[in-house]
């Protein structure tokens, strides 16, 4: 009885898909062409996204441009170790992937994010493997009211689905409502979010000895998820990892 159940509920979903795509086509995550299936990318804007995979900097999870030995770190991690552990990125920030992303950020695509978090799942395996729980990095509360939604928090979902992690949604509290860091300097950015970052009243014991993956949309200098592994690690994380749908790659990585 419970088989024929099964393949009822089953069937009944398949049915329920097909007239959802018959009354709504499903539309590219990225443009407004038609696909095959919900929450898909069409052939052009899928063959533009340049994905991320090794050889890159054991630590940061920068591109390098030839191969290397298992271990290596780049230039940058170097001579100045961030706080957090590793860093993983499922795409290039560049013209292609940005679409995406401000869709999502900016543009009400909140559609996109399961598939963005099966992407980030598979891109940050070996992390999500050795990971207690996942912690997006929050919005402050007048941001978060005007956007409605963090993409951060949908990401992390997202990602906590497909690996099977719990979310810690309101771990972080971001103390100040930080100016974009979208024109500022490499120091400039970090000047911007010191100390924007602590953990939420209460939830300490939630992150103490804990093994946490922060999880964002864009990683370019690494100021905001340093700052967010600071607060953790300050609170008794294990370690920290980060997880991005996109990195801005240095020039001459690839």
């Amino acid at each position: 009885m419970a088989a024929i159940l099964s393949r009822s509920f089953a069937f009944g979903a398949q049915l329920g898909r097909l007239a959802l795509d018959t009354l709504l086509p499903p539309r590219c995550l990225t443009c407004e062409a038609t696909v095959e299936g919900q929450r898909q990318l069409c052939s052009t804007c899928w063959s533009k996204l340049r994905f991320l995979s090794d050889p890159v900097c054991a630590c940061c999870g920068t591109p390098f441009q030839f191969e290397t030995v298992p271990g290596m770190l780049c230039g940058e991690c170097i001579a100045a170790p961030p706080r957090f552990r590793k860093a993983r990125a499922v795409l290039a920030y560049d013209d292609h992937s940005r679409d995406a992303i401000l869709a999502l950020k900016h543009g009400d695509r909140t559609d996109a994010a399961p598939a963005f978090g099966a992407w980030l799942a598979r891109a940050g395996a070996e992390l999500m493997a050795d990971a207690d729980a996942l912690v997006p990095v929050p919005l402050h509360r007048w941001r978060l009211f005007r956007r409605r939604y963090n993409q951060s928090a949908l990401l992390a979902f997202g990602a906590a689905q497909a690996g099977r992690l719990p979310v810690l949604a309101d771990a972080l509290q971001r103390t100040r409502n930080t100016p974009s860091q979208g024109t500022r300097t490499r120091l400039g950015r970090f000047d911007n979010v010191q100390g924007a970052f602590r953990i939420r009243p209460g939830r300490e014991k939630r992150v103490r000895g804990k093994r946490l993956i922060l999880v964002d949309d864009v990683m370019t200098t690494g100021a905001t998820v340093e700052a967010c592994a600071n607060a953790l690690l300050r609170a008794g994380a294990t370690h920290v990892d980060v997880l991005t749908l996109a990195r801005v790659v240095r020039e001459g990585a690839s």
